[in-house]
């Protein structure tokens, strides 16, 4: 009986080492395979995604071969847009444009974009300024700072919901989370509201 136990006690240890080795590393590869946050640009390829190419009429366009290159970082990566929502509200965009329903400015929830929905079209926006009060920033952020921003506006407007999100506490909200497709949600409802400027409603 002592020379079983003693056996039983010999393969226990070696099992137990084994299962803590294999624990240990598969805690290792799951870390690994969450994404890789970029905290900042380096700076050739930021200044690379100042060279966009809008249309002639200043709506849509092309963003950067380098942003694709990045594989479109800030429409897909939570932590980007996690920022342009700090930076949205930073720098005080609801003042305008409310939630996104719009109030002085534009709603991004109505259906209508009056400059594109294409991010390039939000960046040229954001950074140059539009007629009718939309101020420029250009000189008050960097141009990761308005990709960020652009990519965070763009999801407040989206009709699909996407895999990256940003976090937030949605009781101080009037509307769904970002990742729930908020503006299909709302404009199944009705328009937020007509401005005379965009003709009919679709």
């Amino acid at each position: 009986m002592t020379m079983m136990v003693r056996a039983f006690n010999d393969l226990r240890w070696p099992s137990l080492a084994l299962a803590f080795l294999l624990l240990v590393g598969g805690s290792a590869l799951l870390g690994r395979a969450r994404q890789v946050r970029e905290l900042r640009q380096d700076p050739p390829i930021a200044a690379d995604l100042d060279r966009y190419r809008l249309m002639p009429n200043g709506i849509s366009g092309t963003p950067p071969e380098v942003y694709f290159a990045l594989g479109k970082p800030y429409e897909t990566d939570a932590y980007n847009l996690s920022q342009g929502k700090r930076l949205y509200s930073w720098f005080d965009c609801q003042t305008c444009h409310g939630d996104g329903r719009g109030g002085i400015g534009p709603s991004f929830l109505d259906g209508w974009w009056l400059y594109g929905p294409e991010i390039v079209s939000i960046v040229a926006s954001i950074r140059d300024g539009r007629p009718h009060g939309m101020p420029a920033f250009g000189n008050r952020m960097t141009i990761e700072q308005i990709w960020q921003l652009a990519g965070y506006v763009q999801t407040i407007g989206a009709y699909t919901g996407k895999a990256a999100a940003t976090g937030r506490n949605d009781g101080s909200h009037t509307r769904p989370a970002e990742n729930r497709t908020p503006a299909k949600i709302l404009f199944n409802a009705g328009p937020a509201g007509f401005h005379p400027d965009q003709g009919p409603s679709p």
